[in-house]
């Protein structure tokens, strides 16, 4: 390899000619690896001056959901299933209280307990998913091929990428006892009319979790259920929900659902308000 000199620039300017022996082969297989050791220590010293979990965080609780604990000790959980880790969180009195999403190379999950904490959650739940890498076989399959053409080679192209990976957290504040005990969406489907396709609201709202030992689960309603009514009140929103628990809070109130299809009357006691 040899280095030219521009002087009008007064800066060296590198250009890759093709190798001869294996010595040059070898520095540059060296030089590659310093390289790529210097850009993680460099990631490194980033991720400990700027928490990519906290930069990254959204809050989704509108509500300012934090634990009920004064200083709360949150616990982590590195997991791969991140819908069914959702639901069983609901399921278990939790609610969210926001996320975190970013790419990047090696990044300790100790960063997301600590920002766990400063947000005050109980429990924070970390997702890795790769994503890409330059790695070292291609790398020298790049020289190899640019040895034998004879052609020169991007010093930019030789550079070592680190892997790089998806990195997705979710943070979560236990709730007190609620008054019922669901989550629930409102579902709507697409349907034909007029040679038009136009979007229609399904009766009712659909129960997505069931949070254990609640009224809810005591009465014996189950995920997929849909919630008609409650009492007097008939459920077209959470709106009307929230008003529904609220109005019959501390009492047996009748409720109309959708089990499987079928339409059934049950009875739950609903909790008082804390």
């Amino acid at each position: 390899m040899r280095t030219i000199i521009n002087k009008n620039l007064n800066k060296p300017a590198i250009i890759a000619k093709p190798f001869t022996d294996k010595d040059s082969l070898r520095r540059l297989m060296l030089l590659s690896l310093l390289s790529l050791g210097m850009l993680i220590f460099a990631n490194q010293l980033y991720a400990a001056e700027v928490n990519p979990y906290a930069a990254n965080y959204k809050q989704q609780n509108t509500n300012q959901l934090k634990s009920l604990q004064a200083n709360p000790e949150p616990e982590i959980f590195v997991s791969n299933h991140k819908e069914d880790d959702n639901i069983s969180m609901l399921e278990n009195g939790y609610d969210m209280i926001g996320s975190s999403g970013f790419s990047a190379t090696e990044t300790s999950s100790d960063l997301a307990l600590a920002h766990a904490k400063k947000i005050n959650a109980d429990t924070v739940l970390v997702y890795r998913k790769y994503e890409s890498a330059k790695t070292a076989s291609a790398k020298l399959q790049l020289i190899k091929e640019a040895a034998k053409a004879g052609g020169e080679i991007d010093p930019n192209d030789l550079e070592e990428e680190p892997t790089q990976y998806h990195y997705y957290a979710s943070y979560w504040a236990k709730l007190p006892m609620p008054l019922l005990g669901v989550h629930i969406i409102k579902l709507k489907q697409k349907v034909e009319e007029d040679a038009q396709e136009v979007v229609k609201e399904e009766p009712g709202l659909k129960i997505i979790a069931v949070i254990k030992e609640s009224p809810a689960a005591k009465a014996n309603i189950v995920k997929g259920d849909t919630l008609l009514k409650i009492g007097e009140v008939a459920l077209a929103s959470a709106d009307d929900l929230f008003a529904a628990v609220k109005r019959y809070a501390g009492q047996k109130v009748p409720v109309e659902l959708q089990h499987n299809g079928v339409e059934v009357k049950t009875t739950v006691a609903l909790n008082l308000r804390q």
